[in-house]
Formats: C-alpha cells, structure tokens, sequence
C-alpha cells in the first residue's frame, strides 16, 4: 500500500485534501503515553552502594538532593546537601543498617552525622557525642563536584523546600 501524501485528495472521498480531513483526524487521536521507565527508589540506590561496599568497590549515585558513595576500603555514606546530614551505610565491608523510611512522598532518615569538606578532606561529626573524623582516603573532590552538579540541578527556592516542619506533618495527618 502506498503512503498518502499530506497535499494528496483524501482516500475516503470526500474531496478534502488528505492534511484537512482523515490525517487532521489521525493528528489529533490520543496517542498512548509512552513508557516511563521505572523510577528506581533511595532504598535500592542504598542497597546498591551498599553492595559496593561490601565489595570494596569505589563507586559514587547522585539521587535529587542525595548522593551515596562507597570506598574501596569498604565504607560507604548517604549524604543530603541541604543541611549537610549524612549516615553512615557500610563499615570496611560490613553493611550498617540504617534508619531509612520511604513512601511516595516522603522520605525520613535517621541522620547520625553531619559532613563537611574542609582543607580538600572529608570529615564527618556525630550528632551524639560531637566527635569529629577526618577520612582522608575518601574521594572528596569527585563528592564536592557531585555536590555541584545537584546545586545546578535544583534552584534554592527548591532547595529550601526539601525538609518539612515535623509540626505540620502532624497538623495534615
């Protein structure tokens, strides 16, 4: 079968040009929405880093306002570039089990730290005790450019939208 020019009489008859009549029509017919490709969710990026570690494998996953990186040592952190809050997912191998929840909506952790780049090395403070490490194997650099991309990604009034008011979760629930 021939394909039907757009300037060319319209096959069923009507003596419109094939644009005015049948194509217009095939134009405008709902088309179905492509496929989207699942999202893939914080818990499984975190799973994978940590599957990483376990590994001894450097790797680093940029995800919205997180990124997830593992070392060769066998460590591996869940950091949030708004506040700098990070917790740690794997220690020399061994994966730490982190309190992470995520629905659709919402997503909570249990921050254990803070982060901090100071003097091109990676320090971490706990929020219990206060106490302060320096990692100075840890890829800092390739960290603060992922840092920098997510900052480009999204502007600041987004930025500021991240972390909700506990108050008015408790207000809407």
């Amino acid at each position: 079968m021939a394909k039907i020019g757009r300037n060319e009489r319209c096959p069923c008859g009507s003596g419109k040009k094939y644009k005015r009549c049948c194509g217009l029509k095939q134009a405008m017919a709902p088309r179905p929405a492509p496929a989207r490709s699942p999202q893939t969710t914080l818990m499984e990026n975190v799973k994978n880093i940590q599957q990483a570690a376990v590994e001894k494998r450097h790797h680093i996953i940029e995800v919205g306002v997180f990124v997830l990186f593992s070392t060769e040592a066998g460590d591996s952190w869940l950091l949030e570039l708004t506040d700098s809050d990070c917790i740690q997912l794997a220690d020399q191998g061994k994966v730490i089990e982190a309190s992470i929840k995520e629905d659709p909506k919402v997503i909570e952790v249990d921050w254990t730290h803070t982060f901090d780049f100071s003097e091109k090395q990676f320090s971490v403070t706990a929020y219990a005790d206060k106490k302060q490490q320096v990692m100075s194997d840890y890829p800092t650099m390739e960290l603060a450019a992922s840092i920098r991309r997510i900052r480009k990604k999204f502007s600041q009034a987004q930025l500021d939208k991240v972390h909700l008011d506990p108050d008015s979760i408790e207000k809407s629930a």
